[in-house]
């Protein structure tokens, strides 16, 4: 029996404040809650919407153990109170899990396998560390060059991009200045706002005096990460700290951080069934591979297939979110693809808002669909590097 292909439509786009790991304001938040507070947050905003016709939750995380482990996907929709009937699996494509949750998604809808789907992504790089609590890399990496890129650690591969595009320490200090200030410009702006829903923060205390457990609780609103006192001195003045004469440092990386977001995904028949207005259309998904020692320069292979599944052109793309992994490898991709320097990232990038690894797919996702209405914008487009040598891309069409 053949299906007709049907277009996927997000009705609901949101994302929780990112807090700065390890010692921010989510360091004891666990990542769970984070994926409750992003899932309610998505759900109201499809009020009409009723929750027993979503077929299944799509969730990345790009670590996922100890606090996140234990499928986190369906775990979290259950404490945010959906049916049982809803459907879970967790998904990992390390930095670009969120990204291929709503990739996956749309792709269930686009052959009629669903009609509503959730896709998320979470992670709290507070409680998981980068590599998890045991790393063990096969041994067999080591026995072949070609494969030793496997086992770099991340700025590694960041020299390594630096080195061969030829991207300058100075070039990276700019550019990462540049995304604090266009991140603080948009928070005072409210642009963040839409697109982002509060978290509540509960702390216990123990009082000493009267021996009984105080809780106090606040609500965070606003990303942790951006600094409006960053000057371009204060990171030249940073050391290297990846390799002794390397360009890569703490303020010219993305910051370790804690977040989660979620979208809705739909079918036209949802659309009308609940009389719901599409914010975007999901038109298209890529991930291609390089070596991963260049890990980085993922995305110049990722975007021109993304472009071209899309049948558009890269000059057709209005807003760019190009995840900041490191100042290196975004300015290597800008370069080498020639990308409009004026539509990528606005706002700001993972330098100052932060990279919780799986939840920046849904998160930047999220981004890029409040930005197309607000600006009254066609298309747009997210896209990163991914661990171990990916490069994945998504296109979104405002309707």
């Amino acid at each position: 029996m053949s299906r007709q292909i049907q277009e996927a439509y997000i009705v609901a786009a949101t994302r929780t404040p990112i807090g700065k790991a390890p010692k921010g304001m989510f360091k004891n938040t666990r990542p769970d809650d984070l994926l409750v507070a992003a899932l309610r947050g998505a759900l109201s905003q499809v009020p009409t919407l009723d929750p027993k016709v979503i077929d299944d939750a799509i969730v990345g995380c790009a670590i996922p153990e100890a606090e996140q482990g234990l499928n986190v996907a369906r775990i979290g929709l259950l404490l945010a109170g959906l049916p049982n009937t809803v459907g879970g699996v967790t998904v990992n494509r390390f930095c670009a899990s969120g990204l291929t949750a709503i990739a996956m998604a749309a792709n269930s809808i686009r052959v009629g396998e669903a009609d509503a789907i959730i896709a998320a992504g979470c992670e709290s790089m507070s409680m998981v560390p980068m590599m998890g609590n045991k790393p063990s890399m096969n041994p067999h990496i080591f026995d072949r060059d070609e494969n030793l890129g496997i086992a770099y650690g991340m700025g590694m591969t960041a020299e390594k991009v630096a080195q061969q595009w030829k991207v300058s320490r100075q070039d990276q200090d700019i550019f990462a200045l540049a995304s604090h200030q266009k991140a603080i410009a948009a928070q005072q702006a409210g642009y963040f706002k839409d697109e982002t829903t509060a978290v509540e923060i509960v702390e216990k205390f123990p009082n000493v005096v009267s021996g009984e457990i105080e809780i106090k609780t606040r609500s965070a609103a606003m990303d942790e990460g951006p600094r409006a006192d960053t000057t371009i001195e204060a990171l030249s003045k940073l050391r290297a700290v990846f390799a002794a004469k390397g360009s890569v440092t703490a303020g010219n990386s993305s910051q370790t951080s804690d977040g989660a977001g979620a979208l809705i995904v739909v079918s036209e028949k949802i659309l009308k069934q609940f009389n719901l207005a599409p914010l975007a259309k999901f038109l298209s998904f890529s991930v291609r591979g390089v070596p991963p020692e260049i890990m980085g320069i993922g995305p110049k292979e990722a975007i021109p297939a993304a472009l071209k599944t899309a049948g558009l052109k890269q000059q057709d793309m209005d807003w760019i979110e190009l995840n900041e992994a490191f100042a290196a490898q975004a300015l290597a991709v800008i370069r080498d693809l020639g990308l409009n320097t004026q539509v990528v990232n606005p706002m700001g990038g993972a330098i100052a808002l932060g990279h919780p690894l799986g939840a920046t797919g849904a998160i930047r996702a999220a981004t890029v669909v409040h930005a197309l209405r607000r600006n009254h914008l066609k298309y747009g487009m997210l896209t990163m590097c991914v661990g171990t040598g990916m490069g994945a891309a998504g296109i979104f069409e405002r309707v």
